[in-house]
């Protein structure tokens, strides 16, 4: 926690939108908003002498878990969302967890539920909690990342007008509209901001139905989407982001993968913020509510950079062909690439 909130120099200006700021959750110790989620959880098995920490990722939660239960000394298990990328994998692993990739699982909506329901079952024989980061399965661990709304209303001192979030199943943007709406209702001085849904078109759970208006999320059969961690075709916490974000006054946004990796490209280039593909939804989903007219020079907008590029570096490859470094027979040849920019 304690991430730093810091105002968009480029990105903002460019749209319309001086006051845009970025939430940099890549920050943590573990590089992603989850180590708030581990931290709550893994404090809650302390408190309890559970010895073991069983619970399913595609990335992010299973490096914080691993990170966090590395300190206390709990044995971490993990099962990993089919095609989590190698990175992330490799970080739980040198924490200590062993991780188990299961077959289709977090791309076959029947795969996931299977998956879900014999992790529920056998938490429950162990009698210890699941903690998957949705309210529906581990509200513990999500009290933390509710964290993630306090500070930027404090940061602002109320000021905040619209918060961007991505989502995948939704517990990130459901801790972020409940902390919101607590955390104003504690301070009467301080406005509430607007809490909006962005995913991903292959993974469209949540966001279309909010906009609609619609009382529940729509599962989908197969999650088509690349971001990896948004991969979720399950509903999980669906309804009550459309319930919390609707009570709120925010709305979902669709935003294509193209979009997405455009944005964490800018964001590079023009921010110096290295994010993951999913920090780079919220961003994505701001420009969409600038097209829109849904966002005006007078909002101050936060979005939510959700985790480090360096979780998903084989993505770099895929999508920007960086490419090898340029090669020099001696430094003194740098002279004239040099002489270019002066």
């Amino acid at each position: 926690g304690q991430t730093p909130l810091i105002r968009s120099r480029t990105i903002g200006p460019e749209l319309g939108i001086p006051e845009l700021y970025f939430k940099l959750e890549n920050l943590n110790p573990s590089g992603s908003y989850k180590d708030r989620f581990a931290a709550m959880f893994v404090s809650y098995l302390q408190s309890k002498s559970i010895p073991v920490c069983l619970a399913t990722s595609s990335g992010n939660t299973g490096a914080a878990l691993a990170a966090y239960c590395a300190a206390a000394n709990i044995k971490c298990i993990l099962a990993i969302v089919d095609g989590a990328p190698q990175g992330k994998i490799k970080q739980m692993q040198v924490y200590g967890a062993e991780t188990y990739m299961i077959k289709e699982f977090g791309k076959d909506a029947q795969v996931t539920a299977e998956v879900f329901d014999f992790l529920e079952a056998t938490a429950a024989m162990l009698k210890i909690p699941l903690p998957i980061s949705a309210y529906r399965y581990c509200s513990e661990g999500m009290a933390g990342v509710q964290s993630i709304a306090y500070e930027i209303m404090e940061e602002t001192g109320g000021t905040t007008t619209q918060i961007f979030s991505p989502a995948g199943g939704g517990g990130l943007t459901l801790a972020i509209a409940r902390g919101a709406r607590i955390y104003g209702a504690d301070n009467p001085g301080f406005g509430i901001p607007k809490v909006n849904c962005v995913q991903p078109e292959g993974n469209d759970t949540i966001a279309t139905a909010l906009r609609r208006k619609s009382a529940k999320a729509e599962a989908i059969e197969l999650s088509s989407t690349t971001i990896s961690g948004l991969q979720v075709p399950n509903v999980l916490d669906g309804d009550h982001v459309i319930e919390e974000c609707m009570h709120l006054g925010g709305t979902g946004y669709v935003v294509t993968d193209e979009m997405v990796y455009e944005f964490q490209r800018k964001l590079a280039l023009q921010e110096g913020i290295f994010c993951e593909p999913a920090g780079a939804v919220s961003v994505a989903g701001f420009a969409n509510a600038v097209r829109n007219n849904e966002i005006n020079s007078a909002d101050k907008a936060a979005c939510i950079i959700t985790g480090s590029g360096f979780k998903d570096m084989a993505g770099l490859d895929e999508y920007y062909k960086l490419g090898a470094p340029g090669k020099l027979d001696n430094i003194k040849l740098l002279t004239e690439i040099i002489n270019q920019f002066i």
